[in-house]
């Protein structure tokens, strides 16, 4: 009964100290994603197209000509 205790504190121990290392490496900016939008201009064109032509989809749909 004793090394479900044991084992129990080191698993809490280690929790926390992957918790500690992540939110260590949060706020130093390890995440923060500095490629995407130098990407995301070169692509502009092409989301603008596909999103102007599902707006006319859809105002095509909701406004039927009779």
């Amino acid at each position: 009964m004793s090394v479900i205790y044991v084992l129990l504190t080191i698993s809490i121990i280690v929790a926390i100290i992957f918790f500690t290392a992540f939110i260590v490496s949060v706020r130093s900016g390890q995440y923060d994603d500095s490629y995407t939008p130098s990407v995301r201009m070169l692509f502009e064109d092409e989301l603008v197209a596909e999103n102007s032509a599902t707006e006319q989809e859809q105002t095509k749909n909701t406004n039927p000509t009779k």
